[in-house]
């Protein structure tokens, strides 16, 4: 092999590997690019849901929304936030509300049922909101507190 064609073979090397060097500078760029607007997404999700869970519980203090959707709603917001955040003992009352009335139906499944058992389903809900009533007004007093601390209130 002559030195012409080395030198050729060496030049077309070094194209390849600048070539693929920027292809790998873009790709990662691209990378950065989209994990940063992942980041943004969750946090303004989160900020979303706080701002909801700030609605949510305080419909909730002034007794305008009923203790079943409410904590339906607390919990699924807090879980959204943090999924920890509904383990707390002062959070528990809204899990245990979901946890007993998750059976009972909503919507469309809820149109399906006799009046009968519309209304059983409603007797059962109405005996767990006047059980859990205090417990969830509390937790939703105790979400209020929460929040008032800020930001670093979610560690």
């Amino acid at each position: 092999m002559n030195s012409t064609v080395a030198l050729v073979l060496l030049a077309l090397g070094g194209a390849i590997i600048i070539g693929l060097g920027a292809y790998a500078l873009t790709l990662r760029k691209e990378v950065k690019r989209r994990e940063a607007f992942r980041l943004d997404e969750e946090r303004r999700a989160q900020q979303n849901s706080l701002e909801n869970l700030d609605y949510v519980v305080s419909a909730l203090v002034q007794e305008q929304v009923d203790i079943t959707e409410g904590s339906w709603r607390c919990k699924v917001l807090l879980e959204i936030v943090d999924p920890s955040l509904t383990e707390r003992p002062e959070f528990q009352a809204f899990a245990d509300v979901y946890n007993q009335t998750r059976h009972l139906k909503t919507h469309s499944a809820r149109k399906q049922l006799t009046p009968r058992e519309r209304m059983q389903e409603d007797k059962e809900r109405l005996a767990v909101e006047d059980k859990m009533r205090a417990a969830v007004l509390s937790a939703a007093a105790e979400v209020i507190k929460w929040r008032a601390k800020g930001p670093s209130a979610l560690h």
